[in-house]
């Protein structure tokens, strides 16, 4: 007997021994050389080099061959780019990492250039066989769905859903996020079906004789969202292994985790110690949730970030989207919605509401970034940043303007007067740019969405971004569509708002970081900055019209290599 108790706590031990290192995170050679190839660095004081010396995970020279070689010694591991491109490590400006990872757990109903989905029949079908695989009584969840794709044109509705789910609450996500469609149990289990008027910020679609039709936007749509999308430990761990392959294969080093919960950073947290996520982290809380209970006190930031996790601004959203009819701008969509020619779309967070928001992120120490797709939506926020300023007598830092897709002219000066920076979601020339020329804001506004070379002429400092899982993870996509501008049709669409390669390139890099005030470590290949490197297989600089074909040869974060492609 006590020889088996010997075995066992032997047996013990080694198990916690095996456990304890393959938890250790990998480690980079003490030293690094890499040359042979095209070196862009995204610093203007050092634009190119032909080789690069890194000492543990940071960036000690970089220069010419000659310089850089005479630094190697009998420790340093030589990489030979083999005339392949290496960049900064792409920096991710705003997503919902590791939402993109839900198409583990739900019904893919995206639409071409994304998906196939492009009938309501084709919809059902989909939804139907997650119907058929889920226990009755259980959510059953799609994502992606988007009417202005389908031959249709229109949303599914309630009955096609309980046709097909009678047993099941169902939610479908609308492609854009902010809305989407339900069936009767769904409508029963959160509470809506005996609703009679709308939740303030938010609208239940309802047909001609006052019945629900089983579309909700906005802030009604949260009460579908949630238990929806309710997913165990297990299935969350998952989620997070298939986005950080999605990210790593497509150069990003960096990414964000938009709208966190407390509860949302607890399980990034667990999946960082099980090394699930080399990537650096940057996190916005949501305001309504994380961020009261950080402006509050009730948690510190110190509480939940790291080294390689960054609590950053407090996140607002003040209107919805454009393709979904609830972007709120001033003057009327192109196409007359549900017959009114007049519909404006509407804010999700009323101006007055908005100027207390935005005045307690401030007053609490905390940056804060706000989405605004509509004009009429960014004029609110500037008017609450204008706000906050005259209030408090001093300026507001850097405040973030997540999509800032209709921004006009007047209101890029105002960002720049308010020490506000856009981020843009330019691919929305590429993945809606049809949609938004023909249907929903005509093409003299169409020409005009993501003004990357007006911010640009005028000094105004900008990222772009993708919003995944809105579309999918590929920042070279981005610097493509603001090069190119080209629809999904293969028009263009605002070719005055065009930008060059290298300003394409910096923000995706360089000046995502600074928005986030992390520009002191990564974007840059510059002395004292993290090793963090993406390597192409083409100079983009020499081909902007096939930048989002050029292929990713490897992913390096802080020296470590985690991601190799085919050469």
């Amino acid at each position: 007997m006590k020889l088996f108790f010997k075995i066992l706590l032997l047996l013990l031990v080694s198990a916690a021994a095996l456990l304890y290192w393959a938890l250790q995170p990998q480690m980079p050679a003490a030293s690094q050389v890499w040359l042979n190839g095209t070196i862009l660095t995204m610093d203007d004081s050092q634009p190119s080099a032909e080789a690069v010396l890194v000492r543990g995970d940071r960036i000690v020279a970089l220069g010419s061959r000659t310089d850089i070689e005479a630094l190697i010694d009998a420790e340093t591991v030589i990489h030979d780019l083999a005339g392949t491109t290496m960049l900064p490590g792409l920096v991710d400006a705003h997503s919902h990492f590791p939402a993109s990872g839900m198409a583990l757990f739900l019904a893919d109903l995206r639409s071409p250039p994304v998906g196939l989905v492009e009938t309501i029949p084709q919809l059902l079908e989909r939804v139907s066989s997650q119907v058929q695989k889920t226990p009755a009584g259980e959510w059953v969840g799609g994502y992606g769905y988007d009417q202005l794709m389908l031959s249709e044109k229109r949303h599914p509705s309630l009955q096609e859903l309980d046709a097909i789910a009678p047993n099941h609450p169902v939610f479908l996500m609308h492609v854009s996020g902010h809305m989407g469609v339900a069936n009767s149990a769904a409508f029963k289990l959160v509470g809506f079906d005996q609703l009679q008027e709308d939740p303030a910020g938010g609208h239940i679609h309802r047909n001609s004789d006052g019945t629900i039709n089983g579309l909700v936007e906005e802030n009604a749509a949260l009460a579908f969202q949630k238990p929806a999308l309710d997913l165990s430990l297990m299935q969350f761990v998952a989620m997070v292994d298939f986005a950080r392959n999605e990210y790593l294969s497509n150069g990003v080093t960096t990414a964000q985790a938009s709208n966190a919960s407390r509860q949302y950073v607890q399980g990034l947290t667990l999946a960082m110690g099980l090394n699930k996520i080399p990537q650096r982290l940057v996190v916005f809380p949501d305001y309504d949730s994380l961020g009261l209970e950080l402006i509050e006190g009730q948690i510190k930031v110190a509480e939940l970030a790291s080294e390689q996790r960054h609590i950053g601004a407090i996140k607002l959203i003040a209107d919805g989207s454009i393709q979904g009819f609830t972007g709120y701008l001033t003057h009327p969509y192109h196409s007359p919605y549900k017959g009114d020619a007049q519909y404006l779309g509407y804010p999700r967070i009323p101006l007055d509401e908005l100027k207390n928001k935005v005045l307690n992120i401030a007053q609490a120490g905390f940056q804060a970034v706000i989405h605004g797709n509509g004009d009429a939506s960014i004029d609110d926020i500037l008017d609450a940043i204008d706000y906050v300023q005259n209030t408090l007598g001093q300026q507001v830092e850097r405040t973030i303007l997540i999509h800032a897709q209709m921004a006009r002219p007047d209101q890029l000066q105002r960002m720049q007067a308010l020490d506000v920076t856009p981020s843009f979601f330019v691919a929305h020339t590429y993945y809606w740019g049809d949609q938004h020329r023909d249907v929903l804001i005509g093409s003299e506004r169409a020409k005009h969405i993501s003004p990357l070379r007006s911010a640009e002429n005028i000094g105004l400092r900008f990222s772009t971004h993708l919003d995944t899982p809105i579309v999918p993870m590929q920042p070279l996509l981005s610097a493509w569509s603001s090069v190119n501008r080209l629809t999904a049709s293969g028009a263009t669409l605002g070719e005055d708002e065009r930008i060059g390669v290298t300003r394409a390139l910096k923000a995706i890099t360089l000046d995502a970081a600074w928005q986030v005030h992390m520009d002191h470590e990564i974007g840059s290949i510059s002395v004292g900055k993290y090793a963090d490197f993406t390597l192409l297989a083409d100079n983009p600089l020499l081909h902007p019209e096939k930048l989002k074909d050029i292929q990713i040869i490897e992913t390096i974060i802080g020296g470590v290599s985690y991601f190799q492609g085919k050469k």
